[in-house]
């Protein structure tokens, strides 16, 4: 039998390819179990098919140019995304923080460096680079608070773009030092040559896009142009004696304005750095690492803590420092220490510049323990950095009380999306959106029929045609007008959110997953793909009988609902329901949001029959179970990951309905939610995630064994 170990590690180009791609395919699925950030995800992935870990890949030549090629990528595109114009409006301010947040983090690693850890000048300024410069990786926290004109909010974004900058000038004066040549004339050259190559890319660059993108609208021949220019960039960075990630940042600078963040361009430039480049780079820099190190002894845990000490606490000095001196509460210092603590794939950038030089002959700049200590510190970084932005956006959201207008609730056109697929359920569907629907009878539905691609398709759609026409008849006779798509898709979920988009709905009314045979999951094959995909209030229900037949209806509403921008959107549905079917409704919440739900009741729906009943807790729920009888309709209020309402236990909402409630008349509301979700997934943003954590399936295997 031959020896399977005799095939690692795999060195056909052809293998080592298919199994990054593994990688990256798998990585982010893996790592969403594990709720740990994709970005250390791909670089554990990396360490574990490395020489130190299983030895299951050589680290080829393609690591080294796909690797050179994600390092460029992830200084262009962070500089790509800048707001340019906003540094513009508040350039003081900005000027203020980026210059404290560079500098308060830069001082304290190097003194740190030097007094604690003893190394040397050059590899004390490379560590306080890194922690001077910082990356938002929370920033899509603040976009779901709906936060993002905040002061402290722009504040940070503008600071982000500078001490990035000083950080990569600093970078690039470092390697021009390190030939040794320090004198007066070595630095006046060295400006020079700066200052000359900043002035060529900024007259250069956009007489070249200006001139090409006017006259060119092919969209494989725009990208190319673009790949281009920031590859020229790098080079000619290089050339005179700067970094090439610092050229790829200037030419992200440059191009910021000629590529509009919502056009295809970017979405395709974008979309190739995130699905090849930068994991490919990613992966490169973890089969470098040995984290056998750390069970080897030594001080590489020293190394950690002071690097994530040092370079965190200056973050946070620099932060609220910059709040007392622009007199901000100490939420919005708290906001401001959040979006600016962490560190991503930049900081590996600038850690593997310094990887190519030397102290002395033999004796490399960067060590194991440095380059341990810079990964594990940005796994520490982006939680912590997570943690206090998501803590600091509800403090800002509760300081200011910014609750929605009631006004909101019957502002502009309705357009009701409904996707269908059982026909015994469908008719209960729309009957339910024709209770819901406006008084003045200006709501529209879309009724929506999503088959797979496959062989069986043809049969599928033409079933699908067939119910939509019937529940057109159906809507028809109550004098509504319905209009129908049967729709192929590869994914369920990507073509409901497809159509979305293209109909302009306003909100999606569908069925919840009620088929075994289909999945065993809660929320079936694709209801969690919804929700977390779409920002827009998504009502799920499972109507067991019909609604006629429904004496009353049972609300609970979570703590703090009324923040949620769609507070008074679903409080409408749900009194339009009651009105319509003349049954009694109650609702349950805390002693907060009744009287608002009380105050909207009583003025535009007085007649309704409505009574409030306090549960101080979630932890009730299951309790209210016993009240339901099988004419009753449960309502759940509940809240998406990262908003003002969502609390833990809404995470055993799915285990909670199915032991309480498995027989009755549920219907679960996720709330309208400031702006978009992702179109597509990032490292720093991933847009897939699982139902439940490797860590509580683990709990729950411990507990049954127990």
């Amino acid at each position: 039998m031959t020896d399977i170990a005799s095939c690692f590690p795999i060195t056909d180009p052809t293998l080592i390819f298919f199994v990054v791609m593994l990688i990256i395919l798998f990585a982010p699925i893996v790592m969403g179990k594990l709720r740990i950030p994709h970005i250390i995800g791909m670089v554990l992935a990396g360490v574990a098919v490395g020489r130190y870990g299983l030895n299951i890949l050589v680290r080829d030549d393609s690591f080294e140019l796909f690797g050179k090629v994600g390092l460029y990528y992830i200084m262009f595109l962070a500089s790509l995304e800048m707001d340019i114009e906003g540094v513009r409006r508040n350039k003081g301010r900005f000027g203020v923080f980026g210059l404290l947040t560079f500098a308060v983090p830069f001082i304290m690693t190097y003194v740190a460096c030097i007094t604690v850890l003893h190394y040397s000048v050059l590899a004390s300024l490379l560590l306080g680079c890194i922690m001077a410069s910082n990356t938002l990786i929370a920033y899509p926290i603040v976009g779901r608070y709906g936060l993002q004109r905040k002061p402290s909010v722009t504040l940070s974004v503008g600071s982000s773009m500078i001490s990035l900058l000083m950080a990569l000038v600093s970078l690039a004066a470092i390697v021009a030092a390190y030939g040794g040549n320090t004198g007066v004339m070595f630095w006046l050259w060295f400006v020079g040559k700066f200052v000359v190559y900043c002035v060529l890319m900024a007259v250069l660059i956009p007489r070249l896009a200006r001139w090409f993108l006017r006259r060119y609208s092919d969209a494989v021949m725009q990208f190319i142009f673009v790949m281009s220019m920031l590859f020229m960039s790098a080079a000619l960075s290089e050339a005179v004696g700067l970094e090439g990630i610092f050229g790829a940042f200037v030419a992200g600078l440059i191009l910021n304005r000629f590529i509009p963040h919502v056009s295809p361009l970017m979405n395709r430039i974008e979309f190739i750095g995130n699905a090849l480049f930068i994991p490919y780079f990613l992966i490169g820099v973890g089969m470098l690492i040995n984290l056998r190190l750390l069970f080897a002894g030594g001080g590489i845990v020293g190394v950690v803590i002071m690097i994530v000490v040092f370079g965190t606490v200056g973050k946070a000095v620099a932060a609220y420092l910059a709040g007392r001196l622009f007199r901000l509460p100490v939420s919005s210092g708290n906001m401001m220490f959040g979006l600016t603590s962490a560190h991503a794939a930049g900081a590996i950038a600038m850690l593997m510049v310094g990887m190519k030089m030397e102290v002395e002959p033999g004796v490399p700049l960067v060590t194991d323990d440095m380059l341990n200590g810079v990964v594990i510190m940005i796994l520490f970084t982006c939680v912590i950095s997570t943690i206090m932005t998501e803590r600091a956006a509800q403090q800002i959201t509760l300081r200011d009380k910014e609750m929605p207008e009631d006004s909101t609730a019957n502002d502009g056109e309705e357009k009701v999306l409904i996707p269908m697929r059982y026909p015994e359920y469908a008719q209960r569907l729309v009957n339910l959106a024709m209770m819901m629907r406006s008084p003045k009878n200006t709501t529209q539905m879309v009724g929506l029929n999503v088959v797979y691609d496959d062989d069986d398709m043809p049969r599928k759609q033409e079933q699908g045609q067939r119910l939509l026409e019937r529940m057109t008849q159906y809507a028809a006779a109550a004098d509504i007008h319905m209009q129908t798509q049967v729709r192929v898709a590869a994914n369920i979920a990507n073509g409901i959110r497809h159509a979305y988009k293209e109909f302009r709905a306003t909100e999606i009314l569908i069925g919840m997953h009620m088929h075994p045979e289909v999945s065993q999951k809660f929320w079936g094959e694709f209801h969690q793909s919804l929700f977390n995909g779409l920002n827009s209030q998504i009502i799920m229900a499972r109507l067991t009988q019909p609604l006629a037949t429904i004496r009353r209806i049972q609300v609970a509403v979570p703590s703090r609902a009324q923040f949620e921008p769609g507070f008074y959107r679903w409080l409408e549905r749900l009194c339009r329901l009651g009105c319509n079917l003349e049954c009694h409704t109650e609702f349950f919440g805390r002693e907060d949001v009744l009287p608002l739900i009380e105050n909207y009741v009583l003025s535009r729906h007085h007649d309704m029959r409505v009574s409030y009943t306090k549960m101080a807790h979630w932890a009730e729920l299951p309790s209210l179970a016993a009240s339901i009888s099988a004419d009753n309709l449960f309502v759940v209020v509940t809240a998406r990951k990262g908003t003002v309402s969502y609390k833990n236990a809404l995470e055993f909402l799915p285990d909670e309905i199915t032991r309480h409630f498995s027989g009755s008349n549920i219907m679960i509301i996720f709330p309208d939610q400031h702006g978009d979700a992702m179109d597509e997934m990032t490292f720093a943003q991933p847009q897939h995630t699982e139902e439940h954590s490797a860590y509580e399936a683990i709990g729950k295997w411990i507990k049954k064994k127990l």
